[in-house]
């Protein structure tokens, strides 16, 4: 089409003349029949476990390129390699499929039950090509038992077939041809021969395919046959299976008038990319798959310079396991959108080596922009993969910046169950799962800074007590990480090498790093804790617990019993962190606290709808003393907690020593999970607003907490007519806060997948959003006295900060709007240090020795 409106102005005879030149250019050259024709190529001395752009192996860690071919190393059920840039289209239309394969190792066919060749038509609740490599069911399969047995349809063992190969399987050529007959139905050739002398072998035939059936993807399949004592099959899993079949594929071909090839469909060379920008610092983390020794083993920055050239800024190394390259740019201009590419030399399906692009744009830091949107996103097991709607609503959002909270992964994602060991295959098997988050989120990542966190499952962990990094035994009830302390580095370099400097990079327990840090982006300060790697385990805390240490069952149990204030949440070196990060107000009008959890207790119901839970100890409202003095430190700077896991939406007020004399916490609701929680409390909330519903008002939490809940967006039920109505039933969705920096007030939304934000007809937001917080109510702490009211010339909106001279502590610390306020304190007496003007800049001033205002007209003249 592009070559029709190209000569749009010559004369028609001309165009349809040079139209039919190119047709049959088309049909004779290969290269040329994308639109129609596949065929694999594997260069030589390629040996990598990662097969290549165009296809999807499963499991990855199974497979392997060597010698021109893939080959599967490690057989067990199921084992496949799908074709992603090439599928089966609705059209009635002739294909062949072909390939060439052979045994890894001689089958004995009294052992081993299986089979290898093809399955097509693989489609699932949606055609599209990533849903159906991960839930597509078969239309279609056809191929070769172990028994030298060429089948058609569903492979069964023991079912007569009419052709055979006499047992040989070593080296064969199979060819499968599928032309339409009457009434929508097809007829499928199989054919095996010999590859070196083209000789038959046998072939087999089957009438009346349904034409539906050979609708989606292809795939090869080396698959054996795994039984339980009952007959039935059983799932198929990593990490091999006794006797089982491996076979090696190369030359594979497709095509044919029912074939559609998109070169947009495929996965690399370079999967995603993500970064940060936090004042003149840009880091940027290219996520690579596993390259080969022979392949290319370093990934180089470049950016569009102002007159569109290309200019190389950085390169770096690929890290061994993590797969990631990392580059950071210390004098990063942020004033303007920079393009920029990622470039990987690689050498293709054509045998020659040349530059891959990853391309976005490091978008300018929108310190003009109000307000600031921040999309808060997490939590994601893979049931409705590639989470096509979740994808669009944030696109239809487009947040300035993304926020994942954890959980990027689940263990039972991509199917096939979890390889701990050893560390190579690990790796692999995390990396398998991880790259789907890349798949699913890459267009957003590739043009929008990230902020990216690892939650528990994300360390194949169902709950994570840190313990300052110690090694941990067992299921990890007792504390410390159960996975090896270089398997955990690779996890976090994946996902957080990219983030802003640490604040103290110093490794805690094994060498397992930290990625705890603050930046500045549109003029808010963001802070972001680890609130599980330092955080005590609950092993013994309540005698006689059986099964789970953090479910307590107890309805006697009584709360302070629980609390253990030498017990860590945050630990000594994060609170550290955060009291300076109150006070640096440098470059910034408002704060927010970024962390995996919210710190309380804030789901009645666990797993199911009845099952009541007393206390939760893997929540972050115990230990309460730790919970406590972070929070204390939090509405020091009038910050605004962020955070998910809990799957369920809640948006929440908390208190210390009265109710709202603390920070609000926003969780968002999971993206996708399977495991489902509740807000039910067994009372009514005290004090609630006026309409609102029993579950909302004051309470105490299961631990004692005091928490008034404004908003919680329980699971129910949901008659929507969807292929991912489980996202529904489940309140699946996503966050977004809107930071007012001119009013200094916070919007916090909870959005359900199915709500297209510009479509109401969809349907809004979660019961109880959107709402607007004001920055000073996350200090809502009564006053006791106030000192005098400062007045400001010369200056708008300054820093102010109050300084308790009596022990040094910080009152607090934030940044007014105008150039008039009245500092509250919480005593009636004593002796008060006052900053005030713009941090980093000669414009502070401190006054010493204020003490309470005797009369409200009291004013304190500062000017600049």
């Amino acid at each position: 089409m592009s070559i029709g409106r190209r000569h749009a102005l010559l004369p028609s005879i001309f165009c349809w003349a040079l139209r039919l030149i190119l047709l049959l250019a088309v049909n004779l050259c290969g290269e040329m029949a994308g639109a129609d024709e596949f065929a694999s190529s594997w260069p030589a001395g390629t040996e990598r476990v990662w097969i290549g752009p165009e296809y999807w192996a499963r499991p990855m860690q199974d497979w392997q390129v060597r010698q021109g071919r893939i080959e599967c190393v490690t057989g067990g059920g199921d084992r496949a390699v799908y074709l992603l840039n090439a599928q089966l289209n609705d059209k009635n239309g002739a294909f062949d499929l072909s390939v060439r394969l052979g045994e890894m190792a001689p089958i004995d066919p009294k052992k081993t039950k299986g089979w290898t060749g093809f399955r097509l038509g693989i489609r699932g609740a949606v055609n599209e090509y990533r849903h159906n490599v991960r839930h597509g069911r078969v239309g279609v399969e056809a191929g070769v038992d172990t028994a030298g047995r060429l089948f058609i349809g569903k492979h069964r063992p023991d079912d007569a077939q009419d052709g055979t190969l006499n047992g040989k399987l070593g080296d064969l050529q199979l060819k499968l041809t599928a032309k339409p007959t009457e009434g929508d139905r097809y007829r499928l050739t199989l054919t095996a021969s010999d590859p070196t002398t083209g000789s038959e072998l046998a072939t087999i035939t089957r009438e009346n395919i349904p034409a539906g059936r050979l609708f989606g993807s292809v795939a090869v399949v080396c698959d054996t046959l795994l039984v339980k004592r009952d007959g039935s099959r059983q799932q198929p899993r990593v990490g091999g299976a006794r006797n089982a079949a491996r076979f090696w594929f190369t030359d594979w071909k497709l095509s044919g008038e029912k074939v559609t090839v998109d070169p947009e469909h495929v996965f690399g060379p370079i999967l995603f990319s993500q970064y940060s920008l936090n004042r003149s610092v840009m880091k940027i983390t290219a996520q690579m798959p596993p390259i080969g020794p022979n392949d290319c083993q370093t990934v180089r920055l470049e950016i569009q310079n102002k007159d569109d050239q290309w200019k190389p800024i950085g390169e770096a190394a690929i890290d061994a396991l993590a797969r990631t390259a990392t580059i950071r740019v210390a004098e990063w201009d942020p004033s303007r959108d920079t393009p920029y590419r990622l470039v990987y030399p690689f050498v293709g399906t054509d045998g020659t080596k040349r530059d891959y692009y990853w391309t976005g744009t490091i978008r300018h830091d929108p310190v003009d922009k109000d307000p600031l949107k921040l999309a808060v996103v997490g939590c994601r097991i893979d049931f409705a993969f590639p989470d096509l709607e979740a994808v669009e609503r944030l696109k239809a959002q487009d947040p300035d910046l993304l926020f994942f909270y954890g959980d990027q992964i689940y263990e039972p994602n991509e199917g096939f169950g979890t390889q701990r060991s050893p560390l190579d295959k690990a790796t692999l098997d995390y990396l398998r799962k991880y790259y789907q988050h890349g798949w699913v989120f890459g267009d957003l990542l590739r043009d929008r800074p990230a902020i990216t966190i690892p939650d528990d499952h994300d360390v194949y962990h169902p709950n994570l007590w840190g313990e300052g990094g110690k090694k941990g035994v067992g299921n990890g009830d007792s504390g410390g990480y159960t996975m090896s302390a270089e398997w955990v580095k690779m996890v976090e370099r994946t996902q957080s090498s990219h983030l802003p400097d640490p604040y103290d990079p110093t490794p805690v327990l094994q060498g397992i790093g930290v990625y705890y840090c603050d930046f500045v982006y549109g003029r808010v300060s963001f802070a972001v804790v680890e609130d599980r790697k330092f955080k005590s385990n609950p092993t013994g805390v309540v005698p006689g617990v059986k099964g789970r240490p953090d479910h307590i069952t107890d309805p006697n149990l009584d709360p302070k019993t629980v609390d253990r204030p030498e017990y860590q949440l945050l630990g000594k070196r994060q609170l550290e962190f955060l009291r300076h990060w109150v006070t640096d107000w440098r470059g910034a009008d408002m704060k927010v606290l970024l962390s995996a959890t919210p710190f309380g207790a804030l789901a009645t119901h666990h797993g199911t709808y009845d099952n009541y839970l007393v206390a939760d100890l893997d929540s972050n409202g115990w230990p309460q003393s730790g919970r406590n003095r972070a929070y204390d430190i939090l509405r020091r700077a009038f910050a605004l907690h962020v955070a998910g896991d809990q799957h369920i939406s809640t948006l929440v007020h908390h208190g210390i020593d009265r109710f709202n004399d603390a920070v609000y916490s926003f969780t968002a609701p999971a993206v996708a999970t399977g495991y489902q929680r509740w807000w039910r409390p067994d009372k009514p909330g005290k004090n609630r607003e006026p309409g609102a519903p029993e579950y909302t008002g004051e309470f105490l939490d299961g631990l004692g907490n005091k928490i008034t809940m404004l908003a919680a967006a329980n699971p129910s039920p949901n008659e929507r007519k969807n292929p991912f109505s489980l996202l529904y039933e489940k309140v699946a969705g996503y966050g977004i806060v809107k930071m007012n920096k001119a009013d200094g007030t916070y919007t916090v939304e909870s959005w359900p997948i199915y709500a297209d934000p510009k479509d109401p007809s969809t349907g809004g937001q979660f019961p109880g959003w959107p709402r607007t917080i004001a920055m000073q109510d996350n200090y809502a702490r009564e006053a006791v006295a106030h000192l005098p009211t400062v007045e400001v010339t010369g200056l708008k909106n300054p820093v102010l900060e109050i300084v308790d001279e009596a022990d040094g502590q910080l009152v607090y610390a934030l940044r007014i709007r105008g150039t008039s306020h009245q500092p509250k304190v919480f005593k009636p007496n004593g002796s008060y240090t006052i900053k005030v003007g713009e941090p980093g800049t000669e414009k502070m001033k401190t006054l010493k020795g204020v003490k309470p205002a005797k009369q409200a007209e009291e004013k304190l003249e500062v000017s600049f």
